[in-house]
């Protein structure tokens, strides 16, 4: 029996706010690529990620090898980003009050 060699692409989906996610998980390309620069292994992020699948892991880190500058780019774009997107998530999800909030709806439930 032949072994068939078929070309697996990596399962990487770019979401409407233009962050590639591993799969079909809310796990970032941003953050497979970062745990596995400090050392992490595809098992190990496996086990920090669950929803990801080894595969996923692996062909995500072999993209990353395949398109290192197209990722780097990316990634750096994302880096320099993301204070801009940490004040209009503040902006519009404000955190002020919100364990008073999250008390008082406990209080409401505990109530009925």
């Amino acid at each position: 029996m032949a072994l068939g060699i078929v070309a697996e692409v990596a399962r990487l989906k770019t979401d409407a706010d233009g962050v590639v996610r591993v799969g079909e998980t809310r796990v970032t390309l941003d953050t497979v690529v970062a745990v596995f620069k400090q050392g992490a292994t595809a098992e190990e992020i496996g086990d920090r990620y669950p929803s990801l699948k080894l595969a996923d892991i692996y062909a995500t880190i072999a993209f990353h090898f395949n398109h290192q500058q197209e990722v780097e780019a990316y990634l750096q774009q994302h880096q320099q980003q993301a204070p801009a997107v940490r004040q209009m998530n503040r902006a519009k999800f404000d955190p002020q009050g919100l364990r008073a909030r999250l008390l008082a709806r406990k209080a409401e439930r505990e109530v009925c």
